[in-house]
């Protein structure tokens, strides 16, 4: 690990490097002694990446030591105090990951688009919308949204970067710009968290079996949500886009997308005779 600046960082400095990653940057660790056998050791600092630490903690072993420590909760996107013994001697650590926020690209700027950005920033999303008609493609239209882009359907992800922290929306207003991005986006290597495709099942069947005799891996398209969002009876603009941000939400906290109620069973807990004295009558 490259330790570049083994000079006293100031908390301005530190706060700046994690605005950074908070904007999209690398993300960094902001290590900060709590306690320590010297007092004026005290909020020394460290901002810690996972091939830079910048500042000092007063002594190169003590330096390498937390940065190891930074790098494990960076790792694990964690925070909290952390403690080593050096010595014979306990230092207490406060380590701050800082990271950006997962973003949510829109591909497409109707209506679904629309409601789903604002959506997507109330989730904490970094919301960027693409579409390719500037009068659609707006400030006006999506004043939430981190980025509002104009693009051509032929290159949309030009100036876009898809990554594994990505969750991609496409909700285009045609069949050709749906399939156009779709082709695009698995014939990469980079694979977002989340890819998925608005459209009613006959309109996907066609598109995977086109896409299937382009070359596409079944095995890459079974990754992809398609008809988009969870099943919730949606109809309106607003309804549809809610099915799926709630789709976003299970894929990236890990749930299944069922109904609580029949997962819990709370009743069942609470009566458990209920079902037996019924089937006694």
């Amino acid at each position: 690990m490259n330790h570049s600046h083994a000079d006293a960082i100031s908390v301005a400095q530190a706060a700046r490097q994690a605005l950074a990653a908070l904007e999209g940057g690398t993300p960094v660790a902001l290590v900060t002694i709590v306690q320590a056998p010297l007092e004026d050791a005290v909020g020394r600092r460290l901002v810690v990446a996972a091939d830079e630490v910048t500042g000092t903690l007063g002594s190169a072993e003590l330096d390498r030591r937390a940065a190891e420590l930074a790098c494990e909760a960076l790792a694990a996107r964690a925070c909290g105090i952390r403690e080593l013994e050096l010595n014979g001697e306990t230092w207490a650590f406060y380590v701050e990951s800082q990271y950006a926020a997962p973003e949510l690209l829109i591909v497409g700027a109707g209506h679904v688009g629309q409601a789903l950005s604002r959506f997507g920033a109330t989730l904490g999303f970094r919301v960027t919308v693409i579409d390719d008609r500037p009068e659609f493609a707006n400030r006006e239209r999506f004043p939430e949204a981190t980025r509002v882009q104009v693009v051509s359907y032929e290159d949309p992800f030009r100036d876009v970067v898809v990554g594994a922290d990505s969750y991609v929306v496409l909700v285009t207003r045609g069949h050709k710009y749906d399939y156009d991005s779709i082709l695009q986006l698995l014939r990469r290597e980079a694979r977002p968290a989340y890819l998925g495709m608005i459209g009613s099942r006959r309109r996907v069947r066609a598109t995977f079996e086109a896409l299937v005799r382009d070359g596409v891996d079944p095995a890459r398209l079974a990754q992809v949500h398609a008809p988009i969002g969870l099943d919730i009876g949606a109809e309106t603009p607003e309804e549809i886009a809610l099915a799926i941000a709630a789709e976003l939400v299970a894929v990236r906290r890990g749930g299944s997308g069922g109904a609580l109620g029949g997962k819990e069973r709370v009743l069942d807990r609470v009566a458990p005779a209920r079902e037996t004295e019924q089937g006694g009558k």
